[in-house]
């Protein structure tokens, strides 16, 4: 699978950040193994910036010039599979692998219906607690006597995702980059501590305006700003560990397939999930082997079409429980390159996108893991 970089789940992933900050404070979490290990503070704060890719740090290094520097000497991690925000901030605050926690990418299939739960925007009708119940990391972080904070947008507060993967910690809303620094500032005063902060604008520029962008370079710059003032900020003997949920590739428009014009992507399919660059397919009874043949027949060599028993024994997903086996597509699509296959039908937004992510490319896998 040349070109790929495979989740490093119990090593060096997202999944790992919270127990090896357990382990840094004193308060290690019973029965929870990782390779990953970071220096022994008081008090942590995860600063997440959305869509910071290190490969994307290292090219635009001068634009980055504080993150930058501290990178040079810290090996990357890595994102989930999908490289994708709803399925890397659940891996980050539960520590566990996609294919238990179950939130599989940003949008997949409701078992027993043909209805997608989009997990950014979550649906009224599911239970964020049903869908996810295993007891966060933050929960048992908390339970074992530090504090835990998360930090972020006042809107997010009580929604789905938030449910699903920050329940068991203090929720401070902070909408602007003074109210979140100050915000982890005081958060961090009291020890054993870990707080999580978030910053979502650098992905919603990539989103809007591409990664080559100057309005990109622009909110890096603003990004690696705020990095450095909130570590200035802080205490000295709290750590700050800057983190990704995963990179960005732009996706041109000569580089992207649209299944409503190739009808043969359409048989046998009754509905398609994911996002532009790794697609879950939810198939008839029966028609995967012919699902398989004709989205490689279409896609060739620019992707990797694989049944989902092949996903899972690439340990894509790690370990998948029985309720999330049928939320993963029956066929998955990873994009290879700068491929986005889209539906104008299905998801009409997603084409008017030029940064994408999903799949398992080291520009989207590759996440920086800095420790200031």
């Amino acid at each position: 699978m040349s070109g790929f970089v495979e989740p490093a789940y119990h090593q060096r992933s997202l999944s790992d950040v919270v127990p090896a900050v357990a382990a840094a404070l004193g308060t290690p979490l019973p029965g929870v193994e990782t390779a990953l290990v970071l220096p022994p503070a008081p008090g942590y704060v995860v600063l997440l910036v959305d869509g910071l890719g290190s490969e994307l740090l290292i090219r635009h290094a001068h634009a980055a010039p504080f993150l930058a520097e501290l990178m040079r000497e810290q090996a990357p991690g890595t994102a989930t599979v999908p490289s994708t925000t709803a399925t890397s901030l659940t891996s980050l605050g539960t520590a566990l692998a996609p294919g238990t926690h179950g939130l599989v990418g940003f949008t997949s299939r409701i078992p027993g219906s043909d209805h997608l739960l989009n997990a950014l925007f979550w649906d009224a009708k599911v239970d964020p607690i049903e869908w996810q119940p295993h007891t966060t990391a933050f929960d048992r972080l908390a339970s074992a006597g530090a504090r835990v904070t998360v930090v972020n947008k006042r809107e997010f507060a009580g929604s789905g995702l938030t449910v699903a993967s920050n329940r068991g910690a203090e929720y401070v809303g902070a909408d602007r980059v003074g109210e979140r620094i100050a915000a982890c500032v005081a958060a961090a005063s009291r020890t054993p501590s870990l707080t999580y902060a978030y910053e979502g604008d650098l992905d919603w520029t990539g989103h809007r305006y591409g990664v080559a962008s100057s309005q990109w370079l622009q909110q890096l710059a603003a990004v690696d700003a705020q990095a450095e003032q909130l570590r200035e900020a802080l205490p000295a003997a709290v750590r700050l560990l800057v983190v990704a949920d995963h990179g960005m590739v732009d996706s041109p428009a000569s580089s992207r397939v649209d299944v409503d014009q190739h009808p043969e992507m359409r048989d046998g399919v009754v509905l398609l999930g994911g996002e532009a660059r790794f697609r879950h397919v939810y198939c008839r009874s029966g028609a995967v082997p012919d699902v398989v043949d004709a989205w490689r027949g279409t896609l060739g060599e620019r992707a990797e079409v694989l049944p989902r028993e092949e996903a899972l024994a690439r340990g894509w997903f790690g370990p998948a429980t029985s309720a999330v086996l049928p939320r993963l597509g029956d066929v998955v699509v990873a994009a290879r390159g700068d491929l986005g296959v889209m539906s104008s039908v299905d998801f009409g937004y997603e084409t008017t996108l030029v940064g994408l992510h999903g799949s398992l490319t080291p520009a989207e896998m590759l996440i920086p893991m800095i420790v200031a």
